[in-house]
């Protein structure tokens, strides 16, 4: 990581440190810290990390909005930052200016779709939307007789059911009749619904590494300061094996999730070497995101499932981003015909430039 990279990941975290503090947000039960934290990220460019100046962003590249994703993982971040940054990605690559304000996309299942009719409005529904219900403009991708388009549209346009997901974040069906959109464009050559996933796959990825890595950090804390028959229960051996599964399921993670996000950012296009990276990363970290939270849990016992403790802002968030953009068995089965077309003596050399 450049020191560019390093201080624009030192700026979100310093926010997230500031205005994201998760004692004070789970004290706020009416839900006031929102605001300010938004206003912060929004006045240091970091929901449009991903879009250049000239369509209306702060032209961060690839690896310094990764590098931010993580770090939201880390600080269990509860509003639609990745959602604005992916929004404003997907515009970018049909050249399509970004609006102002919180963004996600759509759609988020790999069984969805959204049509694109011949006189140019949007039908279709789209399951999971993360942060739909708190979005002003969704950007949607589209399949159509002339290919794939890539589609600015308004929320207001939309019918949004409204719903929340594991994490209690929340996780809409967004369905479209005939809306037009507010601009589209062509998608580039070779992006389609399997690109944006992808995409999204590995922002949820290293989300989960970044809040596993906070997971580890609480439980080695509370080990070390809970006493029980006269010593602090990190010196029992079972707690001390729990802890170093911990550990290394969060290493694992971290490792497939920045393998994945340092293949994108040096890459030309989403290729078959990007869809092993991508896919391999979503099944470790969503496998990871299981086995981490149930250790984290066990370690603290009984506190830890109480809406006062903060583990839960972690750990249901992580199990919650395991199934938007795919789930883990849908990325098997995908990775699983791949190997079957190509067969391992092609995938191989794939494996081996990585």
């Amino acid at each position: 990581m450049t020191e560019t990279d390093n201080i624009v990941v030192e700026t979100a975290e310093k926010i997230f440190a500031d205005l994201a503090d998760a004692q004070t947000i789970n004290a706020d039960k009416s839900g006031s810290w929102k605001a300010p934290l938004w206003q912060a990220l929004s006045e240091s460019g970091l929901p449009l990390s991903w879009v250049s100046d000239e369509f209306g962003g702060s032209g961060a590249s690839l690896a310094e909005g990764f590098g931010v994703l993580n770090a939201a993982g880390r600080a269990g971040l509860a509003v639609p930052l990745a959602e604005t940054m992916l929004a404003g990605w997907l515009l970018a690559q049909g050249k399509l200016a970004s609006p102002e304000g919180a963004m996600t996309v759509a759609p988020a299942h790999p069984k969805d779709r959204i049509t694109l009719a011949a006189d140019g409005t949007l039908t279709g529904r789209a399951r999971g939307v993360p942060f739909a219900q708190d979005a002003q403009h969704i950007a949607v991708l589209a399949q159509g007789a002339n290919g794939v388009s890539i589609a600015l549209v308004d929320a207001s346009a939309c019918r949004i059911d409204k719903g929340l997901g594991v994490g209690n974040d929340a996780s809409d069906v967004v369905s479209l009749d005939k809306v037009k959109p507010l601009q589209i464009a062509a998608a580039p050559q070779g992006y389609g619904a399997a690109t944006l996933l992808l995409m999204g796959s590995v922002a949820r990825s290293l989300q989960i590494a970044g809040a596993l890595e906070t997971l580890l950090e609480i439980s080695v804390r509370y080990a070390n300061d809970r006493v029980a028959f006269e010593k602090p229960i990190s010196k029992f051996q079972a707690v001390q094996h729990n802890l170093a599964k911990l550990a290394g399921e969060t290493s694992a993670a971290l490792a497939a999730a920045t393998s994945a996000a340092d293949a994108i950012s040096n890459a030309e296009s989403f290729d078959d070497a990007i869809f092993l990276e991508a896919a391999a990363a979503k099944i470790r970290c969503a496998e990871a995101a299981e086995k981490g939270a149930a250790i984290a849990h066990q370690v603290h016992g009984a506190i830890g499932f109480t809406s006062e403790h903060i583990l839960h802002r972690y750990s249901l968030r992580a199990l919650a981003w395991r199934d938007d953009f795919g789930n883990e068995s849908h990325w098997a089965v995908e990775l699983g015909r791949m190997v079957a077309g190509r067969g391992a003596d092609d995938l191989w050399p794939l494996v081996a430039s990585r």
